[in-house]
């Protein structure tokens, strides 16, 4: 079952057609059937939640312009609510704090709700990924229309990818962050990459696209493994069949970078900077080797096409000797903004990602070619 989008929400409760009470009773309503089994909450705040919402009617009886009024949404962990401020005065309701890493796992790509593990709503033997593992859940099983996330490494991309859903990562120090490291940045999951805009619009304070109107089809480049990585066979299929779809569909068209891309492979260079008191030296000279490679690729093509994972989802027993992020932390050094759209599903009945990149600041040509994908049926 799946929810209207965000801006119809909010519509109906303006009208007011709905009351904000019911759209998130019915919220609650799902998370109490399915959660039992997904465990994609920590914490469901079910009578503060119907409180908020019912203040959230009194807004707009009092005639406040909300532009998300009665949205039912969940925030990443119990501390989730900090970030999410405007979202709150939007007229968003909270109504749970979704699952993360619990203690002593070794990898982020996993989830601990107050169930038990959290699951992927595809195949219940595979992890969603992580770290906004239960974000990605909640949005995926039609739990809530849009959840909050944070992602340092690919943490909204991957489990985007692995169920289903759209994820954007925004370009690091645009939107307050707690990461002192500044790898982190605060993302957003959701079914459609409308809802992913309606997020983006309250979060920067952009009511309306400030950018000159994207023109299609968009020049891209297409890149297996950025230089460095080798997904395998699977999610690379995948995500060029997606590239595909889109270049039929007059969203994207192909050119070749020259020289080619390829980026030095950042992970020692994430580590360093992730770990107190490790040398820095030779992170710089990687994040400078590679801000010069994509400054040049962004000075003449306004997008980057590659998979967003390099591997499907794997089972809850830990991703292997394959990092999970191979195809995303260049993103985080570097600080691009970064979004995964739906790609299709591979044989294991597990959906895949299409991770599109663009220049600093430039999260606009993200929302607006993926809303188009979705507009022309491009996405996977």
């Amino acid at each position: 079952m799946s929810w209207d989008g965000v801006e119809e929400i909010a519509s109906a409760v303006r009208a007011p057609r709905r009351r904000a009470v019911e759209v998130v009773a019915e919220a609650l309503e799902r998370i109490g059937r399915a959660d039992p089994k997904l465990c994609a909450f920590l914490e469901v705040w079910g009578e503060e939640a119907l409180g908020r919402a019912d203040a959230v009617d009194a807004r707009v009886a009092a005639g406040e312009p909300l532009p998300l009024a009665g949205v039912p949404i969940a925030v990443k962990g119990r501390r989730g609510t900090a970030a999410a401020g405007p979202l709150l005065a939007a007229g968003c309701v909270a109504v749970g704090a979704t699952s993360v890493p619990g203690p002593g796992t070794p990898w982020q790509t996993w989830g601990l709700g107050a169930y038990g593990r959290t699951v992927n709503p595809w195949r219940a033997d595979r992890t969603p990924g992580g770290s906004s593992a239960g974000s990605a859940v909640a949005v995926a099983a039609g739990l809530v229309p849009l959840a909050t996330g944070s992602d340092g490494a690919g943490s909204v991309r991957i489990p985007a990818a692995w169920c289903g859903v759209v994820g954007l990562k925004i370009t690091a120090g645009r939107l307050p962050s707690p990461d002192c490291t500044g790898l982190a940045a605060p993302g957003v999951l959701t079914r459609t990459a409308v809802d992913a805009t309606a997020w983006w619009r309250v979060m920067s304070g952009r009511p309306a696209p400030a950018e000159t109107p994207v023109t299609f089809p968009v020049a891209a480049v297409w890149s297996a493994g950025l230089g460095f990585a080798t997904p395998d066979p699977e999610p690379i299929d995948l995500a060029r069949a997606a590239v595909g779809r889109l270049v039929d569909a007059g969203v994207v068209r192909l050119v070749r970078p020259s020289p080619p891309l390829r980026l030095l492979d950042p992970a020692a260079a994430w580590l360093a900077l992730r770990t107190p008191g490790a040398d820095p030296a030779d992170a710089h000279r990687v994040r400078a080797g590679n801000d010069a490679r994509l400054a040049a690729l962004f000075a003449r093509t306004p997008l980057l096409l590659t998979p967003t994972a390099p591997t499907a989802p794997h089972g809850h027993d830990g991703p292997g000797d394959v990092y999970s992020t191979a195809l995303t932390w260049a993103f985080n050094v570097s600080g691009h903004p970064a979004l995964s759209l739906p790609a299709g599903f591979g044989a294991d009945g597990c959906p895949a990602g299409l991770q599109l990149v663009a220049a600093h600041g430039r999260e606009e040509v993200l929302l607006a070619v993926a809303r188009e994908a979705e507009r022309r049926g491009a996405t996977g």
